[in-house]
């Protein structure tokens, strides 16, 4: 008999489909519909994304997805575990606002409001202007579709002991 859930899971996209690569987390969260349990909720945010430190209250884990900054090849996928290391400063976008996912973050655990666990896939693009995503970031969706499905089964089932055994390990090991 498989094990019931323990932790509550959540999925996030975040960006503006009206600026080209940067609607690729938009475009994941529509390819997830469907795919993950009834419980785990999908949302996208376009706008301000400080809206995350209201959206993430309550649940144990979540997963962002993100358009990057171009810093190698436009659909380059890149998986940041923040439990183990600290999300780059160039590798997110800053919004229209002026703040960035790692800035939202940052924010959230100084308030305290920060889940346990937080997965963010960064997909690299190559422009951030127009309707149109490069054809390598839309495929690159398509990937990350199947890992984030997998990142939710994976942390919904950790147990909590692991979870904070896995955050202490990580700690040391920078310590060192």
């Amino acid at each position: 008999m498989k094990e019931a859930p323990t932790r509550r899971a959540l999925v996030v996209g975040l960006g503006n489909p009206d600026r080209g690569d940067d609607g690729v987390g938009r475009l994941v969260m529509e390819k997830l519909a469907g795919l993950l349990p009834a419980d785990v909720p999908i949302v996208q945010i376009a706008g301000n994304i400080l809206d995350l430190l209201t959206e993430w209250v309550g649940f144990d884990a979540v997963i962002c997805v993100d358009a990057a900054a171009p810093l190698t090849t436009p659909g380059r996928i890149h998986r940041f575990d923040l439990a183990i290391s600290e999300l780059p400063r160039n590798a997110t976008i800053t919004s229209s606002h002026a703040v960035s996912l790692t800035d939202a973050i940052e924010l959230s655990r100084v308030l305290h409001l920060a889940p346990r666990d937080i997965i963010v896939f960064a997909i690299e693009g190559a422009s951030f202007t127009g309707a149109t995503m490069a054809p390598e970031v839309a495929a690159a969706a398509v990937e990350v579709v199947g890992r984030v499905a997998a990142e939710v089964t994976k942390l919904q089932h950790i147990s909590d002991k692991l979870a904070a055994d896995k955050r202490d390990e990580a700690a040391n090991s920078f310590a060192s």
